[in-house]
């Protein structure tokens, strides 16, 4: 299987853009309850977090070249 190429990104890259931004999500809105001591959402804070973790995973497959991945016998 070969990964998308360099400048480009494929629909995986999308797909497992979305989600990284959703387990960012679930992982801020735990902490911000946490630290809240209670059940509390700011989803301003949470929808930052999950901007940023998408764009950034979407930015990381962008630049990175492409690779061939085999399957480990």
């Amino acid at each position: 299987m070969k990964t998308s190429s360099l400048f480009s990104l494929n629909f995986k890259d999308l797909a497992k853009g979305l989600l990284v931004a959703t387990g960012g999500a679930v992982i801020a809105a735990i902490e911000s309850s946490l630290q809240a001591g209670s059940l509390s959402f700011n989803w301003r804070s949470i929808g930052g977090v999950a901007l940023a973790a998408g764009l950034s995973y979407l930015g990381k497959n962008f630049f990175t070249p492409a690779k061939i991945i085999t399957a480990a016998q």
